[in-house]
């Protein structure tokens, strides 16, 4: 990383302390080492045994808005095995938060509003985002796409097709995505199937869809927000499915987040959201690699 990178980073993180302190929104530190993290089918944690580096802040941070806080932020490093490429560090920097009251809805607004004042406030010379040669204009409307036109649009056939015959993310990377590099303003691609809702909710009324979202700036991944889910037994039920499926697919089980689903039940309608980082400096900075915005890489170490 050069100094000019290392400046737009610290410039960019004090801007983003700035729009939640301003807003109201609980900054909060929770542990790094955990006894276990929210089992996902393609997540690996990195095991210091016999706890785990956390993959995400959330579970401690959902169990605060159990405990009855109504905001919270927190700029925090995650670790996940095996994660090495253009755009993934196994080491990364996470930011998340979480409102209570609120549904994923409320989540697109905050990152319409960061976006723009990060934008305003690191880019005054020219506020927009830069990747692979395509220009974002946060100032302008942003494009809201359901996640089964997306499919539909691009690739000819549905999200639920594509799941069934276990080629959605193949999909995703190489249809979709390269579609979505092209828009010159950020996309939210919302509502997924049911079967990729992980720790979200369902939609009411339409129970074969997921109250997530993904945020993508020139077909690069910033973001996945969602109505949190709140029942514990739902929840514990979803746990088990993903531990079955790793260990199809020939990845070990991996223990259940206990304390988390005994005070998951107390959680109010909440809605939480991650935003990674170092891809938010790739943006700022029109960066091609996530070396060029991180102090140092894994192979200078």
């Amino acid at each position: 990383m050069n100094g000019d990178a290392l400046w737009l980073r610290a410039r960019i993180i004090r801007a983003i302390r700035g729009f939640f302190w301003d807003r109201g929104f609980l900054e909060v530190e929770t542990p790094l080492l955990i006894p276990a993290n929210a089992p996902e089918e393609y997540i690996d944690p990195i095991p210091t045994l016999p706890w785990q580096l956390q993959t995400s802040p959330e579970l401690c941070m959902k169990r605060l808005l159990c405990r009855g806080h109504k905001r919270l932020f927190q700029i925090s490093h995650c670790w996940r095995a095996e994660e090495r490429g253009q755009k993934h560090l196994s080491e990364f920097t996470m930011l998340e938060w979480y409102r209570a009251d609120s549904d994923y809805n409320a989540l697109v607004t905050d990152c319409e509003e960061l976006l723009r004042q990060v934008a305003t406030a690191c880019l005054s010379d020219a506020p927009v985002y830069r990747y692979n040669r395509t220009i974002v204009d946060p100032f302008v409307p942003w494009a809201k796409i359901s996640v089964q036109e997306t499919f539909l649009r691009f690739s000819n056939t549905t999200a639920w097709d594509c799941l069934e015959k276990g080629i959605y993310e193949e999909i995703l990377t190489e249809v979709i995505e390269p579609a979505l590099a092209v828009f010159p303003v950020p996309v939210i691609l919302y509502d997924y199937p049911a079967e990729l809702a992980a720790l979200s909710r369902l939609k009411p009324g339409q129970p074969e869809l997921a109250e997530r979202f993904e945020l993508y700036l020139a077909g690069l991944e910033l973001a996945n927000g969602f109505s949190e889910l709140n029942d514990a037994a739902e929840q514990r039920k979803r746990f088990e499915e993903a531990n079955r499926s790793r260990v199809k697919d020939g990845r070990c089980a991996l223990p259940l987040p206990e304390r988390f689903l005994d005070e998951l039940d107390e959680m109010p309608p909440s809605a939480g959201i991650a935003m990674g980082i170092d891809r938010l400096v790739m943006l700022a900075a029109g960066a091609e690699s996530i070396d060029e915005v991180v102090a140092f890489t894994p192979e200078q170490l």
